[in-house]
């Protein structure tokens, strides 16, 4: 669980290569993720292309990070796929997490930059990519070797537990 308490949000990165193998541990990572009905709604996309880098910047308020790392991974699901609707968002959500997860894991650092629900990021992104109107992209995740290293930060509050016996 150290990977858990270590993760962190990172924006800066070095400009070192993400290695193919680093990058497959993290997509591995990603479609381990617990879905409803096993339905895995997960596809992926991965730029290393520099030039699609930089447009991804530009693709939501909060993206401009995009721009200064190795490789960015672009989550999607096809919605007329979709075995429980209802359940996307928990999906999408539980796969993005345990790629932020294994990138700290493997000495890497990753942002989730929001796309899904927000019509005009998700068009922005689709876009982009030259997506078809099927595909949903779900968030980008920037990724390389973070510039520097963020302290472990205890978030855990008491206040927030509630028992019921």
């Amino acid at each position: 669980m150290n990977s858990i308490f270590k993760r962190r949000s990172y924006r800066k990165f070095l400009d070192k290569e993400v290695s193919m193998a680093k990058i497959e541990m993290l997509l591995k990572a990603g479609m381990q993720a617990p879905s409803a009905c096993d339905g895995r709604p997960w596809e992926f996309y991965v730029i290393t292309n520099k030039d699609k880098l930089l447009e991804l910047a530009s693709a939501t308020p909060y993206s401009m990070c995009v721009k200064n790392c190795s490789v960015a991974i672009v989550p999607c699901y096809v919605y007329n796929k979709l075995k429980s609707p209802n359940y996307i968002i928990c999906d999408m959500s539980a796969c993005v997490e345990n790629i932020l997860i294994e990138a700290e894991e493997i000495g890497l650092g990753a942002v989730w930059i929001g796309g899904a629900p927000v019509r005009e990021r998700i068009d922005s992104m689709r876009n982009i990519l030259s997506l078809d109107k099927d595909i949903v992209p779900f968030c980008i995740i920037p990724v390389g070797y973070p510039v520097n290293r963020k302290d472990i930060e205890d978030r855990y509050d008491s206040s927030l537990v509630h028992f019921i016996k």
